[in-house]
């Protein structure tokens, strides 16, 4: 359950950071945050699924500073990406 949660966290933050970077691609501030969580926990879990020792050692009670920070790398990144894709199909279709 805190893996989902800082995925969705990171991907916030990183949505609401390539939407600010990048006018081109900005959904506004609410646009961008919830692109950026549903981003950063989709790819959160995909990166998870690759690497099955993160999600293993958060399982097993073992948490650590490399299992938190891959989340936070994953969710993060995926809430950019995320936001940047729609943000170029909202432009497009504009």
């Amino acid at each position: 359950m805190e893996q989902i949660l800082i995925n969705l966290i990171a991907g916030a933050v990183g949505g609401g950071a390539a939407g600010k970077a990048s006018p081109q691609f900005d959904l506004g501030a609410a646009g961008n945050l919830i692109a950026g969580a549903v981003g950063g926990g989709i790819l959160g879990q995909l990166v998870n699924l690759a690497m099955p020792a993160i999600s293993a050692s958060v399982a097993s009670g073992n948490f650590c500073l490399g299992g938190v920070l891959a989340n936070l790398v994953s969710g993060g990144a995926g809430g950019a990406i995320l936001t940047v894709i729609v943000g170029a199909l909202k432009n497009r279709a504009a």
